[in-house]
């Protein structure tokens, strides 16, 4: 049985979900969450109230039992105030910091039950890791993205050559912090999952112990199945989903835009960048804001093609919804996405307009391959749906398990995480 650590509704709780109906979750600790009574008092007035209160509501780990749910509501109020409050005078950096050691404390003085195993998040395990492994249990954290040395790196040089996408970032002393915390924690780990090959040779490139690391690609839910898409008598339509900045390689989309005017229709989905950039976008493409998550489909029910150029990710989840809707994908390795190059779509260096505008005039000017790539997309995303990734991260964590008992545990003890699945002869 794990305990699952995880600040917010990453991902839609999909790993406590995953663990609850394998019978494999003693608890999942969480900051906020909302729980039947709380949706049920303000299903009403919440309506038309304040998004975060909306938010909050929305905050529902589907297929895991209430009992099983352990929550800190006035630690999530006091560290979303926080990131509020934090800004030019303040590090961010120093606020999440602050959060996954209180966030430890609090799930350590709770308790664990009966788990013989912890599941946790970068930079909001180290201290629960360090005690579980004194314990004796078997410990997995999760690198959800590149290291933050990685992506302080890719970012400073996009910062450089493109000023003015997003608020200017004060010199954080905090940030080296932040990357050796994430460094213990990896140490402490008996497995480290990586949504993809970028977030783990990003982990290589630091020196990190990728002998430990395991890659486990994400999958979405079926409320995404999609349609064959084909050329129609107009530009082709190309959408763009996630917040407007220099981390989603945003810049190389107005690029792109810039020089397919006449040939392309571009749209951006998401939170809009400074005014100096938004008055630059809105010259060659739709920029619709954020949108409800419930809105989304419609978004890419418009599209024939999905461009996602970002400069860092770890596994971007809106590359495996636009699969699933049937949109061939072009984007970068940095994605870390699970597009194979030239069936469901292409993957572009990144920093380069040139590759995109050719893939894109391409796909513009030849409908088979567009209709061909489209249904390839949607064989692909059958691969990668919620159940089939539970099956993965189910695989990953009995094989990491069984390492470590070769090393440092017998059979009785890794059995309880895994009960039928765990085969000695296996």
């Amino acid at each position: 049985m794990f305990v699952v650590a995880q600040l917010g509704a990453r991902r839609h709780y999909a790993i406590p979900r995953i663990l609850a109906q394998a019978n494999a979750l003693e608890f999942l600790y969480t900051d906020l969450y909302a729980p039947k009574a709380l949706r049920t008092l303000l299903a009403v007035p919440s309506r038309n109230g304040p998004s975060a209160v909306r938010r909050w509501l929305g905050r529902v780990p589907k297929d895991v039992p209430e009992e099983k749910i352990r929550s800190f509501p006035l630690m999530g109020i006091e560290f979303h105030a926080r990131q509020k409050l934090s800004g030019q005078a303040r590090s961010a950096t120093a606020v999440h910091l602050w959060v996954g050691r209180e966030f430890c404390r609090r799930v350590i003085r709770r308790g664990l039950g009966t788990a013989h195993g912890v599941y946790t998040f970068n930079s909001a395990g180290l201290e629960l890791l360090r005690s579980a492994r004194a314990e004796g249990l078997f410990t997995v954290m999760e690198q959800t993205s590149a290291p933050a040395a990685i992506e302080d790196g890719l970012l400073a040089m996009e910062e450089a050559e493109h000023f003015g996408w997003d608020p200017p970032r004060i010199l954080d002393h905090k940030r080296l912090e932040f990357s050796e915390r994430e460094r213990m924690e990896w140490d402490l780990a008996d497995l480290i999952v990586c949504g993809s090959e970028f977030v783990r040779n990003s982990i290589d490139m630091q020196k990190g112990p990728t002998n430990r690391c395991c890659v486990v690609p994400y999958g979405v839910d079926s409320s995404f199945a999609g349609q064959t898409r084909a050329l129609a008598s107009r530009p082709l339509r190309v959408l763009t989903v996630g917040a407007i900045s220099l981390t989603k390689g945003s810049p190389y989309v107005l690029a792109a835009a810039r020089r397919l005017k006449n040939v392309v229709q571009f749209r951006m989905v998401g939170k809009l960048p400074l005014a100096k950039a938004r008055g630059q976008l809105a010259e060659y493409v739709d920029l619709t804001g954020p949108v409800p998550r419930a809105s989304i489909h419609q978004h890419y029910k418009w599209a024939d093609v999905f461009l996602l150029p970002s400069i860092c990710e770890g596994s971007a989840t809106v590359c495996y919804e636009a699969l699933a809707a049937g949109l061939p994908v072009v984007t970068t390795p940095n994605s870390g996405s699970v597009v194979r190059d030239g069936l469901d779509g292409f993957i572009v260096p990144v920093r380069n307009a040139d590759a995109i505008v050719e893939r894109l005039e391409w796909l513009a000017s030849a409908p088979g391959l567009l209709e061909d790539m489209s249904v390839n997309a949607l064989q692909r995303a059958a691969e990668f749906t919620v159940e089939k990734y539970g099956e993965r991260l189910l695989a990953a964590l009995l094989a990491g398990g069984k390492l470590r008992s070769l090393a440092r545990h017998t059979e009785s003890v890794l059995r309880p995480l895994f009960g039928e699945r765990y085969d000695t002869n296996a």
